[in-house]
């Protein structure tokens, strides 16, 4: 069995619990089609009933998938999305999540990654992510700072943390695969400070100098640094939403590399990343075509004054 046939082999039977007869929906797009192809075939292997539907690259992160995936997304038991754009915070995804099918979004994920990902000590990923996720839950305010110059307060108090552990076997599961995360959608409107981004943005990838951004009561209301501009362009066609605070995350898996990609950037072990854009789907209630997450490489991370990540050593 080839690597990339152990990986796949892997989300479906380990991570997805796939079984006999089932519904698989498998949505890609031109750039990702051979991993869709992949997914489709191990699926039939397992004797389940699988399609693949593919759909052009969409405008940005969170851009809905066409009338007719967004319809078969509602009659699938599974769901798995290798897409060049992210469909994880969209209408659609969270519509099939709601009627009991297990989802897996996997925006940009290429061959390498999942190989080098998925080998990860998935128990050990589920045990940081989940506490993660419960200091989160029963925290009320979080800080970040940086050697170079992050000084960021989040208020997260009442909202529930939420732990991507890769086990998505529970009916209405969702999660990103690779795994390796604990998370949650901080209170809108009160979220200030300084953050300094020296990891990995959308479209930019791994960064060459860090972007400053200065967030003022929930919003990003400038950005500084010589790759800002383009992170910006990708925000202002959206709006005002599209610069809201919607996300923190502490990434918690050990396979996870810094590569410019996101999908695998906001899980390594020891990150914090920081997203705009749309939470409605995890907890939150700002709804905008667009999510784009920031990562951060080597922060320190306190809830109510517990040191959770320390200069990016993750301590739980």
């Amino acid at each position: 069995m080839s690597d990339i046939s152990r990986a796949v082999r892997t989300v479906l039977v380990d991570c997805l619990k796939v079984g006999a007869g089932e519904n698989v929906l498998v949505v890609t797009d031109p750039k990702r089609r051979p991993i869709g192809d992949a997914l489709v075939a191990a699926a039939r292997e397992l004797e389940a009933e699988a399609v693949l539907a593919e759909m052009a690259e969409r405008v940005t992160h969170g851009t809905e998938p066409p009338p007719a995936i967004a319809s078969a997304m509602l009659a699938c038991d599974v769901l798995l999305a290798p897409t060049t754009k992210s469909v994880s915070h969209t209408a659609a995804r969270r519509a099939a999540s709601e009627r009991g099918a297990r989802a897996a979004t996997m925006p940009e994920v290429t061959e390498d990654m999942l190989v080098r990902t998925m080998s990860a000590d998935y128990a050990e990923v589920k045990r940081r992510s989940e506490a993660a996720a419960e200091l989160l839950t029963k925290g009320s305010s979080v800080t970040i700072t940086s050697s170079i110059g992050t000084d960021l307060t989040i208020s997260i108090e009442g909202r529930d943390g939420i732990a991507d552990t890769g086990d998505l076997s529970a009916p209405g599961a969702f999660g990103n695969l690779p795994a390796g995360e604990g998370f949650i959608a901080p209170v809108e409107g009160r979220t200030n400070g300084t953050l300094v981004v020296d990891g990995t943005v959308w479209p930019v990838g791994r960064l060459r100098s860090p972007i400053t951004i200065t967030i003022e009561d929930g919003y990003a209301i400038d950005m500084t640094g010589a790759e800002a501009e383009r992170f910006r362009e990708v925000l202002a066609p959206h709006g005002r939403e599209a610069f809201a605070v919607a996300e923190l995350g502490i990434g918690t898996n050990e396979a996870a590399t810094l590569t410019g990609n996101v999908l695998e950037d906001e899980k390594i072990l020891g990150s914090v990343h920081v997203a705009f854009g749309d939470n409605h789907s995890f907890g939150g209630s700002v709804r905008v075509s667009s999510h784009q997450d920031a990562i951060l490489t080597a922060p320190t991370l306190r809830i109510d004054g517990a040191t959770v990540v320390e200069d990016g050593v993750f301590l739980l």
